[in-house]
């Protein structure tokens, strides 16, 4: 997984996959859906992220599998 901010633009990427989009859905007027040849979800873009995401405190941790 790979998170990416763009201050200049206030929006947030999270990248599911290292699969390029094939298609990009609007979920709703600020968020959009990136999926692969499959339909399946490989990233979401979040626009106006610091109204919809408590920044600069992100938690990161570790599943096991």
């Amino acid at each position: 997984m790979k998170i990416q901010y763009f201050e200049d633009t206030d929006t947030l990427y999270l990248a599911f996959s290292g699969k390029v989009p094939f298609e990009t859905v609007d979920w709703d007027e600020n968020t959009l859906l990136d999926l692969d040849e499959d339909g399946q979800l490989c990233g979401i873009t979040l626009e106006h992220a610091r109204d919809r995401v408590e920044f600069p405190s992100i938690m990161y941790g570790q599943i096991a599998a």
